[in-house]
């Protein structure tokens, strides 16, 4: 936890604190520090809105002045669960009803970890810190909004009320936060998405699963043909795979179970599950069966992997063909908590654009550098300069990793190597691998200094031998391939997001969905828009023509708020010297030129897919 964090966790006790003067019956569960500020979830029978923050906000700040200290008490776990059972954890004071989300936290620490309290005045909370000094040191703070959320993400447990918050050590830092949040609202994917008319998340389809509009679905389909056309230059071969697959492919890979939790659930044999029923078996004990691989099915690919290990092994490999680099825009499924679905940046069917390099480990180095470099022209055509490298390493717990130490270790230093290369600022974090390989991620800083996980590099020295695959090295004898995993943008979804709010809906030519529009001042100069538009349909251009009949000012203003990149004005004038007049959404009144002109400066800014 790093300084800002320590005084965000301490904003979210005095946040408790607060809570637990107004409300004492209050029941609270977890309060920790979070990306841009903290909450607290808490139960309680009186329904939080934004219109309690200000005495919630005026609790807070007496609190802070009094400059409580923050007091760490180790004790026993008996001695924890005597509050609990005493109301006392969580709380001011001993109460008649039982701290039972802290008791239910309590046991859930390991045996081997120390029971630990924070006190800051009556306020005494089951934590493991760590906390700043005292309240004092929290100079700015600011109830953000609140939610509902289940306990513990789990939609079986009870729903309870997240409060969030942020806080700085200093007021100025704190006013510059709150104006990257107005400029969020204003950059909202969702709503800039749905005043363009790029998107729909429809309720008869399912949560998560979004449909890319005519309008979005230009600029996922100009995303694609980009990043095809750097695919081809580096020798990639695109392929396309199914979406479903016989669960025995993912149990092989280790997706079923090590990735269980985010899967949904495996499609059986009408047939065989017809079987089942008449032998009334229980939903634990097919479960079962199919944990042990006793039930075969299908399950709805959550990764592209496997189906490319396929097309790697579906014919003998020779050191010659390789590296073999198999590349796909591929839908895949996870079946994400509804409660944490959120627009195109959390769903449960995505787009990935993904690959798979299949190499010699003599090869590894120069196909991870080449794999950096694209993602590194990647984000430097989007404008998004401001990147850095998160290198995931193999965490603790060994269980939830496959493979043996020698190849992560093998696999780590690799990985290691190559960032260190790459010329990218990259920090190391323990925990964040995949389960069969370390990986870089990279996060990026869009116009507002918001961060944000884009792609990723994945290196794999274990699928290879769970698999069995091989290709006949120089001494005639079968070898064991490396793979390596990697999708520049991630997903086209969270991509398409975060570009919407970089840009705030303002496309450059390239990407916008509408390209040009073309403005008669009257119905007496449509027919020479038509002849315009056609001719910019013939040169490939996307382009309207407004038909309304309306002032020209009214037509203009309906273009600036649509985020059309360039207006053509065309009237008496324009039609005599055979020539339109241009205005730029960016640069405002261009002036008059000839058509032929315009299409070439659009056509060198589409091509070179200027920003």
């Amino acid at each position: 936890m790093n300084e800002l964090e320590k005084l965000r966790h301490s904003a979210a006790h005095v946040l408790a604190t607060a809570l637990l003067e107004l409300w004492p019956d209050a029941q609270l569960a977890a309060g920790p520090p979070v990306e841009g500020g903290f909450y607290y979830d808490v139960e309680l029978d009186h329904r939080i809105s934004p219109q309690d923050f200000p005495a919630i906000e005026e609790r807070m700040q007496r609190i802070i002045a009094e400059r409580q200290p923050f007091k760490r008490i180790e004790i026993s776990r008996e001695e924890a669960r005597k509050l609990g059972f005493k109301g006392r954890l969580g709380a001011l004071s001993e109460r008649k009803v039982p701290s039972r989300y802290k008791l239910d936290i309590l046991e859930s620490i390991p045996d081997n970890e120390p029971i630990t309290l924070y006190q800051n005045g009556p306020f005494i909370d089951l934590c493991a810190g760590p906390h700043v000094e005292d309240t004092g040191m929290i100079k700015g703070f600011k109830l953000t909004h609140v939610a509902s959320a289940y306990y513990k993400g789990d939609e079986k447990n009870p729903q309870l009320q997240r409060i969030y918050g942020t806080a700085f050590y200093t007021k100025e830092e704190l006013e510059d936060y709150l104006n990257q949040l107005d400029q969020a609202k204003k950059r909202d994917h969702r709503k800039i998405g749905k005043e363009l008319e790029l998107f729909l998340i429809d309720e008869k389809i399912g949560a998560g699963l979004p449909l890319w509009l005519p309008k979005g679905a230009v600029i996922r389909r100009e995303l694609q043909n980009f990043l095809t056309d750097e695919l081809l230059k580096r020798g990639y071969q695109l392929v396309y795979t199914p979406h479903i697959g016989q669960l025995d492919l993912f149990r092989t890979s280790g997706h079923y179970p090590y990735y269980r939790d985010s899967q949904f659930p495996p499609i059986l044999d009408p047939e065989e599950l017809k079987t089942f029923e008449s032998k009334n078996m229980s939903c634990a004990e097919l479960a079962n069966r199919l944990e042990k691989g006793e039930v075969e099915g299908y399950l709805l690919k959550p990764m592209n992997c496997p189906m490319h290990i396929r097309i790697f092994d579906s014919k003998p490999r020779s050191y010659r063909d390789l590296p073999i680099r198999i590349a796909e825009f591929g839908t895949v499924y996870r079946f994400e908590k509804s409660g944490e679905l959120s627009g195109l940046t959390r769903v449960r069917g995505f787009t990935q654009d993904d690959a798979h390099i299949f190499c010699m480990e003599s090869q590894v180095e120069g196909e991870l550098l080449s794999c950096l470099e694209l993602v590194k022209v990647v984000v430097q055509k989007m404008g998004l300069l401001d990147t850095k490298v998160r290198l995931g390493l193999r965490g603790e717990d060994k269980e939830k990793y496959v493979g043996n130490p020698e190849s992560w270790k093998k696999a780590e230093e690799d990985l290691r190597k190559a960032a260190a290369q790459s010329g990218f600022d990259f920090v190391e974090e323990p925990g964040e691998a995949a389960f069969y390989g370390p990986k870089v991620d990279f996060l990026v800083k869009d116009a507002i200094g918001r961060s944000w996980q884009l792609g990723t590099v994945q290196l794999d020295y274990n699928l290879p031998s769970r698999f069995s695959l091989s290709y006949v090295g120089e001494d005639g004898h079968p070898h064991l391939p490396v793979i390596i995993h990697r999708a520049p943008f991630g997903s086209l979804e969270r991509f398409l997001a975060i570009l919407i709010e970089h840009f705030e809906g303002h496309f450059p030519l390239w990407l916008a969905p509408e390209q040009v529009r073309i403005i008669p001042v009257s119905d007496a100069f449509v027919n020479y828009g038509e002849k315009i538009k056609e001719i910019l349909q013939q040169n490939h251009f996307r382009v309207n023509l407004d038909r309304k009949n309306e002032t020209l000012g009214a037509k203009i203003r309906v273009a600036q708020l649509e985020k059309v990149p360039y207006m053509l004005i065309v009237g008496k004038k324009e039609e005599q010297m055979s020539r339109v007049s241009v205005r730029s959404a960016k640069k405002g009144n261009i002036g008059e030129m000839q058509l032929d002109h315009f299409i070439s400066l659009i056509t060198a800014e589409y091509k070179e897919r200027r920003l």
